[in-house]
């Protein structure tokens, strides 16, 4: 069994099998990406055991907690033979003879302290080789502050809604560009339909634990990375302070592309979500939109007249982008305008162009 520190940890636990021992509300709330519930205490569990420390001794406790886990004992290692596919065989034949898993595994607890000590030393005398983080999921957080907080080379692929921003960060990304959806991340489109037909949002930290993994595996190649331009709040998820004012200090590739070109785009893209959910959203952003914009805006939905429906929200979304685009310091030097007759994925040709010319004109 051994014992690392976070980055180490972080390098090395994509290599096998990710176990989170904390309990399952923990788990739920948020984890390490990739990380599988493999809990030593029900949460139910884990709240006796903490009261009891607190109330009456850390002797005590651990009792407790030992009540809990021996049972758990031989369902615990039949469960990760079952996840270690080499193991798995072994479970079934026989058992005389002392063989290693060549599986990896790395576990972490809250603290990286009973918990994951315990399954770890289970484990371990099984003949699992087993590595623990240090410092558990709590190491990890600081790690994820530290990393969202960094200064990353970043460069803002802008446009008003409906340029087809999201389509072209795939292109770049298969082109070998370092990318980063924020709102794939997010699971939510940014607009006020920016949910509709999405899973679930997950909660701000786990949000923040995807982005601080993302950023660091680009950092590694020492590549600026394309994110999208956005708005602070992405749905119910805020971008982390420090990292949105890394990137309203980066330079913004801007697609000026048509306003009819850009309705069609969106009238492809939504205009086949629910009516009654499409009326909602709407009605969610009524406050800004203004009482008559959006009753006219719900009106021509409730007719399935779609264009001027969505012609009145591209409009108001217009006006609310250019705010924030030029709510920035120095915009003037930060925004590179590239001109696009169309919606089309060949338009991240035309951003490759301009991000050259870009960084070329910086050497000169």
């Amino acid at each position: 069994m051994r014992r690392v520190q976070i980055d180490e940890f972080i390098k090395q636990c994509g290599q096998g099998l990710l176990l989170d021992v904390r309990s399952p509300g923990e788990y739920n709330h948020a984890h390490l990406p990739g990380a599988i519930s493999f809990p030593l205490f029900t949460d139910e569990e884990r709240k006796v055991v903490g009261t009891t420390y607190k109330q009456i001794s850390r002797e005590a406790a651990i009792k407790i907690g030992l009540d809990y886990f021996g049972p758990k004992m031989r369902s615990m290692v039949e469960e990760v033979e079952k996840l270690t596919v080499d193991r798995w065989p072994l479970a079934e034949g026989p058992s005389t003879n002392y063989q290693p898993s060549t599986v990896k595994l790395y576990l972490y607890c809250w603290r990286g302290g009973m918990r994951s000590g315990a399954v770890a030393w289970l484990l371990n005398l099984y003949g699992f080789n087993v590595t623990v983080l240090a410092g558990g999921y709590k190491a990890f957080r600081n790690w994820v502050i530290k990393t969202n907080a960094h200064p990353h080379p970043l460069q803002i692929l802008g446009g008003y809604t409906g340029s087809g921003k999201t389509e072209l960060l795939n292109v770049l990304q298969q082109s070998g560009e370092a990318v980063i959806d924020l709102e794939a991340i997010a699971n939510h489109k940014g607009s006020a339909f920016g949910n509709i037909g999405m899973p679930a949002q997950p909660t701000q930290e786990m949000f923040e634990n995807l982005l601080a993994l993302q950023l660091a595996r680009h950092a590694v190649a020492q590549k600026p990375i394309w994110v999208e331009d956005e708005s602070q709040r992405i749905g119910q998820i805020n971008l982390p302070s420090a990292f949105w004012q890394n990137m309203r200090r980066s330079p913004v590739y801007f697609l000026e592309i048509p306003f009819e070109e850009r309705l069609k785009h969106i009238l492809a893209e939504y205009g086949q979500l629910d009516k009654e959910k499409m009326i909602g959203a709407i009605q969610r952003i009524a406050k800004r939109l203004g009482p008559l914009e959006t009753k006219t805006a719900i009106q021509f939905l409730e007719e399935g007249n779609l264009p001027e429906s969505f012609r009145l929200l591209l409009h108001y979304y217009d006006k609310r982008y250019l705010k924030g685009l030029h709510n920035r310091e120095n915009v003037s030097q930060l925004l590179t305008k590239i001109s696009c007759e169309k919606v089309a994925v060949g338009n991240a040709v035309l951003v490759s162009q301009a991000q050259q010319a870009s960084n070329y004109a910086g050497i000169l």
